[in-house]
């Protein structure tokens, strides 16, 4: 509850009764192709500043002065945010939300679009998770496998995905759903939890 008695809002799509219980994100591995065109971004003036450097190295009046050095490496620093930015927004703004009443999947692509699917509780049947090779096992990433009654759900590039299977399963304990049940007795069970 908020100072003024009103619920606090996590997310705008968020009901009056909805208590948000868990939220996640995935790896920050995700950027790696962001960070690749901020490095290349970074490097291009300064490239370019070491190379007339080269061409003028017999002209010491035409070579680039100091000032025009530092001028360049901050060009660079502004063209590797501007190359990043849309990969960070992406990577934040695109969060998993669990709810007492459904898990919640935002996703943002870029700056520009943004899609939100809602899954209810009791339609979870089986929670998984897998962590596959050596660069996820050594960054500590890997995929979340939700097995629901329409059909199956797959989070890839998941931070620590065995405690978020493990937080999710504790959530959906609590909440009376059984991910071993049929998803009619989970809607039996999560109508109960709901209304305690």
């Amino acid at each position: 509850m908020s100072s003024h008695g009103e619920p606090v809002r996590y997310f705008k799509e968020q009901f009056d009764d909805e208590e948000v219980l868990l939220v996640f994100r995935k790896h920050p591995i995700v950027m790696r192709k962001g960070l690749i065109f901020g490095s290349f971004a970074l490097l291009v003036p300064m490239l370019y500043t070491l190379a007339l450097t080269f061409i003028y190295a017999n002209n010491p009046e035409k070579l680039p002065s100091l000032n025009f050095f530092y001028g360049s490496l901050l060009v660079g620093v502004i063209l590797a945010v501007l190359a990043f930015l849309p990969f960070w927004i992406s990577w934040y703004y695109s969060v998993y939300i669990v709810t007492n009443q459904r898990l919640i999947q935002i996703t943002q692509k870029g700056m520009f679009h943004r899609s939100m699917v809602a899954l209810g509780l009791n339609q979870i049947q089986m929670v998984n998770y897998e962590i596959g090779g050596f660069e996820q096992t050594v960054l500590g990433f890997g995929t979340i496998m939700i097995q629901t009654f329409v059909g199956s759900l797959t989070i890839h590039h998941v931070h620590h995905p065995g405690k978020t299977q493990k937080e999710l399963l504790h959530i959906l304990r609590d909440l009376g759903v059984d991910a071993a049940v049929s998803p009619m007795e989970n809607s039996d069970n999560l109508s109960a939890a709901t209304e305690e």
